[in-house]
């Protein structure tokens, strides 16, 4: 909980610096504001009850079982042994009206990193969880509270593929929501890797969005225009 807000305010700050310095040397008068972000999650979701996301160091067995036994869930990768946590489904943004006013009166915003800080409602209050939100469908649902046209995510690679991996993979350009909702369905899309991507853009437009695009991130410019990535349109 502590340190995801923590990790917020780190990053954010860094990304504020990079952009405020960008900006000024192209003489534009903007300003940055980076925004710790509280994303509202369900205490019932089934999620609590199956951890997935692994965070923290890699372990050695011995230190593992230890760990087991206070208390942890624990899962064996290759190298060693790590911690797992749940990863609930985002309900809301709780700072989204905040981060809409300052977007429109003119400023940048850097918000909902890491996926935000998951909280629950406890006793008229919010009370935070550990668990990890991913981060693709936390910055949906801030995109779709806040109603904005589009919603760009950027990744490792250069677009969405069918089949990828394989000798007929195909990198797909634009397609309708009807066409990645039917591929989606059709689990073309691994859960931890493209999946959410997909799904965010999904229910971006589910939700009333324009526009969803998948791209590269040296490809942002270039995707924006049309010209790269995928393009997830009605």
């Amino acid at each position: 909980r502590v340190c995801g807000a923590m990790s917020q305010g780190q990053v954010g700050y860094m990304i504020a610096q990079c952009m405020t310095a960008a900006l000024h040397d192209r003489q534009l008068d903007k300003q940055v504001a980076t925004v710790v972000t509280q994303v509202l999650v369900d205490e019932d979701d089934p999620a609590f009850e199956h951890p997935t996301k692994p965070v923290g160091p890699v372990y050695r067995h011995d230190d593992a079982l230890r760990r087991i036994k206070e208390g942890y869930r624990m899962t064996q990768q290759k190298g060693g042994w790590r911690i797992v946590v749940p990863s609930p489904d985002p309900r809301s943004i709780l700072e989204s009206p905040v981060i809409k006013q300052l977007i429109e009166a003119g400023h940048i915003v850097v918000a909902v990193g890491g996926g935000g800080i998951p909280v629950v409602e406890s006793g008229g209050g919010l009370r935070g969880v550990e668990a990890v939100i991913d981060k693709d469908l936390a910055a949906e649902e801030l995109a779709s509270e806040i109603e904005a046209d589009g919603l760009l995510i950027l990744t490792d690679v250069e677009a969405v593929y069918v089949n990828y991996g394989e000798d007929d993979q195909r990198m797909l350009g634009e397609v309708t929501l009807d066409e990645i909702e039917q591929l989606y369905h059709d689990g073309q899309f691994p859960p931890g890797s493209m999946g959410p991507k997909v799904l965010a853009a999904i229910r971006f437009l589910q939700n009333g969005g324009k526009t969803a695009i998948i791209a590269s991130i040296d490809n942002a410019w270039e995707a924006l225009q049309g010209n790269a990535g995928t393009r997830i349109v009605r």
